[in-house]
């Protein structure tokens, strides 16, 4: 395993709620088990106002062909004239088992919390099976259809706010390699509670990866979330995000 360090800039709209994109993330190797990558971003702009943004993610994979295991942490902070804008935070465990060529059994944890979401923090745990939808090595498609359980408590800005709810968590997923360079990943969830469909979130993250050199590589990521019925009225229901930067991969 090597050691690494690399600094990039990004360009960003909008704040966002956690989604992550664990496809971007799941390397497939034939000889190395140990797979991960880590990015950096870092501005500093200073003109009519000051802004301050630092975002890491880094990610550790084992994969045996038979399980994999995969730990994502995900931090991201923005300030501007001492106003916090976005203060997130998210890690998330996922174990696979390999039960067919088409099928995997799927298990997963995942804490988070975000500031401007007025979210304290929010638990999830879940299972359920994913299929191998197509048989191409350069266009791959997956279905997952999992059970959820969620703990969510709310920032102190509301008072005693608790939800403990079960949720469904369907979501499509493909990865296209159309050339040696070139990497398009995209996920889309739907995620509704079993006892009240109209309480749903959809989210979305699109990846588009160009190869610069060996382990580096440039990426543009595209993030939106819906929330039907997000923390309290001044949260939107509708979050987006744009960036663009590096990463490097070990």
């Amino acid at each position: 395993m090597r050691y690494f360090t690399i600094l990039l800039l990004f360009i960003s709209t909008t704040c966002f709620s956690q989604v992550i994109n664990v496809e971007t993330l799941r390397k497939v190797s034939d000889s190395a088990k140990w797979t991960g990558s880590v990015s950096l971003d870092v501005s500093l702009i200073k003109n009519t106002s000051d802004l301050f943004r630092i975002a890491n993610t880094a990610h550790i994979q084992y994969n045996d062909k038979t399980n994999l295991w995969l730990f994502v942490n995900d931090l991201n902070f923005q300030k501007v004239e001492g106003f916090s804008l976005v203060n997130r935070g998210t890690q998330h465990l996922r174990y696979n088992r390999r039960i067919s060529p088409r099928v995997k059994w799927e298990a997963f944890a995942q804490s988070q919390y975000d500031a401007i979401s007025e979210i304290d923090f929010r638990g999830l745990i879940g299972t359920g099976p994913r299929f191998k939808l197509s048989k191409s090595d350069n266009y791959k498609f997956y279905l997952g259809t999992l059970i959820m359980y969620e703990y969510e408590k709310a920032s102190n800005v509301i008072d005693d706010r608790e939800q403990k709810d079960v949720r469904g968590s369907v979501y499509l997923s493909f990865s296209m390699y159309p050339t040696e360079t070139i990497s398009i990943i995209s996920t889309s969830y739907y995620q509704p509670r079993i006892d009240a469909f109209s309480d749903y979130r959809l989210s979305s993250n699109t990846s588009f990866l160009f190869k610069i050199y060996k382990d580096l590589a440039f990426t543009t990521n595209f993030n939106y979330f819906y929330d039907a019925f997000p923390v309290s009225s001044a949260v939107p229901k509708t979050q987006f995000e744009l960036t663009n930067g590096l990463l490097y991969v070990f």
